[in-house]
């Protein structure tokens, strides 16, 4: 089910607040296939997935941890499904 932008945002704070590191010991992208997408960056613990109302609001989202909160990943990726917001702790085994 959407979320609003604000409570996705609120909830990924406190999941990295929770999983710890700071913001720049995680990454934030944007997906249509979230699941996929973790598994690509080889994820095998601490993330979170949330779906947002539309790729815009996904892309905001992702702009502001990664542009403003300095959390690893890049903005400009994904498509117009690309409605889920995704976030791990980076490992020595994910990439990156």
């Amino acid at each position: 089910m959407p979320t609003s932008k604000q409570e996705i945002i609120a909830d990924i704070d406190g999941h990295i607040s929770k999983g710890g590191g700071g913001y720049s010991a995680w990454y934030v992208g944007i997906s249509s296939n979230a699941k996929e997408r973790l598994a690509e960056h080889k994820v095998k613990g601490w993330y979170i997935i949330r779906t947002a109302t539309s790729s815009q609001v996904a892309r905001e989202i992702e702009d502001h941890f990664v542009n403003s909160c300095k959390t690893d990943g890049g903005t400009g990726g994904g498509d117009e499904t690309a409605t889920k917001v995704y976030a791990y702790k980076k490992a020595p085994y994910t990439g990156p």
